[in-house]
């Protein structure tokens, strides 16, 4: 990138927008660029045999050549104005090896020659001889089929990057001037899109070409009170989506009705722009919470952070085996709680899952970065703790023999290591809707959205805040309230859950980029869930005290 791009999208940052990570080595390119075709799939193959073989013959037990070619496109606005369109090109090679019991890694941008690609491999072979001096214990790699030729597409109705770029401008700034008409006094917008080309091949067999999609709509609308100065902003409660830009063309048939206006399968920008410049007026006058137990009705749009960090990451097991400690933790769940097959991690009504193949979802692909197959598992099963996320040289830690499909890398510089999955709370089985649930609320708080948030590093004790915040007098919400945050250790909150409302309310939420690892690297990964309550948690009012 050069400063110029690399400024307006720091400058997304600090006005409260997050954009994702770029790929190692992203380059500006025309919009144009983005819709030129990749490289032919037999020359894909022809470039990874020449790593898998050249590998081999320097004595590696096992390899992976992954060739990766990742295309972003950035929107940015600001009121009436285009702050920047950015649009990067990242290709190149990473290749990972055992040799002598050991992992080795090499990488090279822009390869497109066999020799290159095989010297790549000659590398990370003696980088994996090298490091094995040092090792202890052998590599433990599970068993793993070789699939052949296969591919897998994100099924998108329409590409992202084949839209027109005025017509994404044109759908930000009336976004806008929506927000602004309603009361808003400043509104930053961003649209991003991304399309991983992702090619891997093992020396087990597997040649999996895979073309992945995801849309993220963004905003934040700012309203300013002019006696006192004092603001109130609200942000967007889009979710990014693996989808194509048929996520901006919401289905009305999909409409989820209530305080603010959801869909299950798509996102309405204006309506819900229009709604966020009222709300955040609102906000300005609300009442500030007083402190105290309190029953929580929590939307989708604010529960997939609170899933995200209480089970997402300590599940993970890297982070259970301490492997992660140095850069962000390990966890409170660790293998002994798993090993008496009886620890209860959340009440009846609490089963979670985690899940590769989730249509729409960010994390949904056909096979992971090792060439296993993907697949949905439990995590915790009626309130009980059943397995963790691992990949192929963790599941024998677990006894088990064969791999969960979640080792990911962000990027064809990066070694692939175990990400997380969509981690979900599945919807209830009895009919619920919301207003059934809050009917049966006397003293509760109804929150929407996500917000800021802190969890120690064995993800046990944290604390949530939000976007919208109504209080629940008597089974009817008695109005909107401010300076809202609950508190909770991730077990004691997770037996408080009462209540989970039926499918027909089931959403996902998510993040594009769920850092982890060192050197660090971005996942995008989603959470699913309707609605759900929880009995007695503990509310701080977060005002300061002038």
């Amino acid at each position: 990138m050069n400063r110029r791009d690399f400024n307006q999208l720091l400058g997304m940052s600090a006005a409260g927008i997050l954009v994702p990570a770029l790929p190692a080595f992203s380059r500006t390119v025309a919009p144009e660029a983005l819709l030129e075709p990749g490289l032919d799939v037999s020359v894909k193959k022809r470039l990874a045999d020449a790593g898998l073989n050249a590998a081999k013959a320097k004595g590696a037990t096992y390899a992976d050549v992954r060739l990766g070619r990742y295309l972003n496109q950035f929107v940015l606005t600001r009121e009436n104005k285009v702050q920047g369109i950015v649009n990067t090109e990242s290709y190149g090679v990473g290749v990972r090896v055992i040799a002598d019991g050991c992992w080795g890694f090499a990488s090279v941008g822009d390869a497109r020659d066999e020799a290159v690609v095989a010297k790549a491999a000659e590398q990370a072979v003696a980088i994996a001889k090298a490091n094995a001096r040092l090792l202890t214990e052998p590599v433990q790699l599970a068993p793993q089929k070789g699939y052949g030729e296969v591919s897998w597409k994100a099924p998108i109705k329409r590409n992202a990057f084949e839209v027109p770029v005025k017509e994404k401008v044109d759908l930000l700034l009336e976004a806008n001037a929506a927000a602004m008409k309603n009361g808003a006094n400043f509104v930053n917008n961003v649209l991003f899109q991304v399309n991983e080309q992702k090619y891997l091949a093992t020396t087990d067999g597997t040649y999996a070409d895979q073309d992945i999609h995801r849309i993220g709509p963004s905003f934040t609308v700012t309203a300013v009170d002019p006696q006192n100065g004092r603001f109130a902003t609200r942000n967007s409660l889009s979710a990014p989506m693996g989808m194509g830009y048929e996520y901006l063309q919401a289905n009305p048939a999909d409409k989820v009705t209530g305080i603010t206006t959801r869909y299950n399968k798509g996102y309405d920008m204006l309506e819900d722009v229009t709604a966020a410049a009222k709300q955040a007026k609102e906000k300005l006058s609300a009442k500030s919470v007083e402190a105290g137990k309190y029953d929580l009705v929590l939307d989708p749009s604010h529960l997939w952070l609170t899933i995200h960090e209480s089970v997402g990451h300590p599940l993970e097991l890297d982070r259970v085996l301490g492997y992660e400690a140095n850069y962000a933790g390990t966890s409170f769940a660790t293998l002994d709680k798993w090993q008496s097959r009886n620890f209860n991690y959340g009440s009846k009504q609490v089963n979670l899952i985690a899940d590769k193949t989730q249509v729409g979802s960010l994390g949904a692909v056909g096979w992971d970065d090792e060439g296993v197959k993907t697949k949905q598992w439990d995590l915790v099963k009626d309130g009980t703790l059943v397995n963790y996320q691992a990949i192929r040289d963790q599941v024998h830690i677990l006894g088990e023999k064969e791999s969960q499909g979640c080792c990911y890398a962000d990027n064809w510089s990066s070694v692939q290591f175990q990400r997380m999955a969509n981690v979900s709370l599945l919807a209830g089985k009895t009919p619920l809707s919301v207003q059934q649930m809050i009917k049966d609320v006397k003293k509760g708080i109804y929150i929407i959205g996500d917000g800021s948030f802190s969890i120690d590093q064995q993800r046990y004790n944290f604390q949530f805040g939000g976007q919208l915040f109504y209080e629940i007098k008597n089974g009817e919400i008695a109005g909107m309230l401010k300076d809202v945050a609950y508190q909770s250790n991730t077990q004691e909150f997770w037996n408080s859950c009462a209540q989970v409302c039926d499918d027909k309310d089931y959403r996902l939420g998510g993040s594009f980029f769920d850092g982890k690892g060192q050197p660090s690297q971005s996942s995008a990964v989603s959470h699913g869930s309707a609605t759900t309550r929880f009995n007695g948690v503990n509310v701080i009012n977060t005002a300061r005290k002038i």
